[in-house]
């Protein structure tokens, strides 16, 4: 059966993105501190090209490209022009928002905006991913999927730094929520937890 899964990595003091977060600076200041541990080979955008062939950073891009379709966050796919409407291999990209898609999006086949809320998207994520994973991308995305109790699994990369301002994943919660660990995985450069959302 899929599950949706956060994919994200974040400082110690729970920041996913550093101050200044906008287009033409997607992630912030900063911003590729939380991702050397990946192996990037440039500061260029993350894509298959630019991430080491070895090590955990790959093989944690080669979980990611097993996922069935991607969840996004409006803020997140418009920051980076919805990965040229293609995250990886063709899957499907949902987008949750209230708000009409801009005019780019035509001609993103594989994009779909979402306007009846996030169980909707996620339910339709899922669908098109079949028995695999969906992939969730997104701060207050996923703090709407937990809200809606529709976010299974959560895969935070905890870096060690402390960011001291910008964006946090948990900023805003609608209430207390277990987790249970299912996977660690440590590294000098950043400790891997995954997590099963328990209630």
């Amino acid at each position: 059966m899929s599950s949706s899964v956060l994919y994200m990595s974040m400082s110690l003091d729970g920041y996913i993105a550093g101050p200044n977060d906008k287009p033409g600076n997607p992630g912030g200041d900063n911003f590729m501190r939380l991702h050397e541990w990946y192996g990037f080979a440039s500061d260029a955008a993350p894509t298959a090209e630019t991430v080491n062939a070895s090590g955990i950073g790959s093989q944690f891009l080669d979980e990611i490209k097993r996922t069935g379709a991607v969840l996004s966050g409006r803020n997140t796919v418009e920051q980076v022009d919805h990965w040229g409407g293609d995250h990886h291999d063709g899957v499907p990209i949902f987008v949750p928002s209230h708000r009409p898609p801009g005019p780019s999006v035509a001609k993103y086949p594989l994009v779909t905006y979402v306007a009846d809320g996030i169980a909707s998207a996620m339910a339709q994520a899922k669908a098109a991913a079949g028995d695999r994973n969906v992939l969730v991308h997104g701060a207050y995305t996923a703090q709407a999927a937990l809200a809606a109790a529709v976010l299974d699994e959560l895969q935070i990369h905890q870096v060690p730094v402390l960011f001291g301002g910008g964006r946090r994943l948990f900023d805003v919660l609608a209430g207390r929520v277990e987790l249970e660990i299912v996977r660690v995985i440590d590294t000098p450069e950043a400790t891997h937890i995954r997590y099963r959302i328990v209630s």
